[in-house]
């Protein structure tokens, strides 16, 4: 298995959002994130420093969190609950792009921006979608040596 990439991501209002992930067998792996604001930063885990690096808030590490799956389905059941609308459409739209672009970096062992991924003309599926046998006659991406 191998699947290795980085992905830094700047925001209109300044803030930068890296995604890193590393899952190579024999490896020691790592899957993170880190936010970096004007106001400070956070590791998207437990704690939120700083501009100068000290810690503004850590996460009470007694009390268990709620692992994201059973937090998305604390929110659907909110919404129901209150009917206010839950609309991640944004969010989901934004977060399966990095990850194409993180695959894309991966693969290609280049560093990948947004801007290009929205300029891109890349198809990453079939040319027509029909019924029927599919075309396994595909080229293989090689991770490091393949050009998106």
């Amino acid at each position: 298995q191998y699947d290795n990439f980085c992905v830094d991501f700047e925001y209109e209002n300044g803030m930068h959002l890296s995604s890193m992930c590393r899952q190579i067998n024999g490896c020691t792996n790592n899957v993170s994130d880190f936010l970096v604001g004007t106001k400070g930063s956070t590791n998207c885990h437990d704690t939120i420093f700083n501009p100068d690096g000290s810690v503004a808030w850590k996460f009470d590490v007694e009390t268990e969190p709620n692992s994201m799956y059973v937090q998305e389905q604390i929110d659907l059941v909110t919404s129901i609950r209150t009917s206010e609308p839950l609309n991640e459409v944004v969010a989901t739209a934004e977060s399966t792009l990095m990850a194409i672009m993180g695959r894309i970096s991966a693969y290609t062992g280049q560093e990948v921006t947004w801007q290009e991924m929205m300029d891109s003309e890349l198809r990453l599926g079939p040319d027509t979608i029909a019924m029927g046998p599919a075309d396994l006659n595909a080229d293989i991406p090689v991770p490091g040596k393949s050009k998106a």
